[in-house]
């Protein structure tokens, strides 16, 4: 009887917080590189005046770019270790290399977490990042460089994705940091900071100092804009 009452409680709760669909449509561009990404977001409003905002959603994003530069990957090879500070570390040069790759293009489909808060009836600022998901890509022929050293090597984007913190990450993950404007009743615009992580894993371990490593990363700072409609 109890549990019932409970699970009854639950449900009368869950439906008086108010709920909101919304879909948006984002491009971002960097330097010599870009985006174009399509999100769908399930979010509750919380709070006394429902200004604050907790949602899951799904999104696809793919990026193009042009002469990347790829950076090792790992944490354990980038920072020296993989706990949760490792956000605070500083990069070791002497264990980072390059991998070269004149068009990168790589496709990533993601679960995403959003935050936000309404900040009145028209504005709103808000975050998001993925979560946990796949990619895919044409394989791609880069130039390993190790100081004057180079070498041609294959490469495919990482198949699988995965936030964790920092160097830990997996694969190719999204994030935004936007400010949204509501010009009519179901549409708005919006605009912000995406940072975009995308890998790639080579054929073979090419960096074998400090030890073997196939795995790459690029870190693009990009500036986004889109539109949105509320479901």
């Amino acid at each position: 009887m109890k549990a019932g009452l409970s699970i009854l409680l639950l449900l009368a709760t869950a439906s008086a917080i108010a709920q909101k669909k919304q879909i948006d449509i984002s491009s971002a561009i960097g330097n010599y590189e870009g985006s174009l990404s399509a999100m769908y977001t399930y979010a509750w409003r919380l709070g006394a005046k429902k200004k604050f905002e907790f949602g899951i959603g799904a999104r696809f994003t793919s990026y193009v770019g042009q002469n990347q530069y790829y950076i090792t990957a790992p944490a354990k090879l980038t920072s020296g270790s993989t706990g949760p500070l490792v956000i605070f570390k500083e990069n070791i040069a002497a264990n980072i290399d390059t991998f070269l790759i004149q068009s990168p293009q790589v496709n990533a489909l993601n679960a995403a977490i959003h935050l936000g808060y309404q900040i009145n009836s028209r504005l709103a600022i808000g975050f998001n990042i993925d979560a946990i998901g796949l990619s895919i890509g044409t394989e791609k022929s880069g130039s390993y460089i190790n100081g004057v050293f180079g070498q041609q090597e294959r490469a495919k984007p990482t198949l699988f994705n995965l936030l964790l913190i920092s160097d830990n990450d997996l694969g190719t993950l999204n994030s935004e940091l936007f400010l949204k404007y509501q010009w009519k009743e179901t549409w708005g615009v919006k605009g912000g900071l995406q940072f975009l992580f995308t890998e790639y894993t080579t054929h073979t371990n090419v960096q074998q100092v400090p030890e073997p490593n196939n795995r790459f990363r690029d870190k693009s700072l990009l500036f986004a804009f889109g539109v949105y409609k509320n479901l």
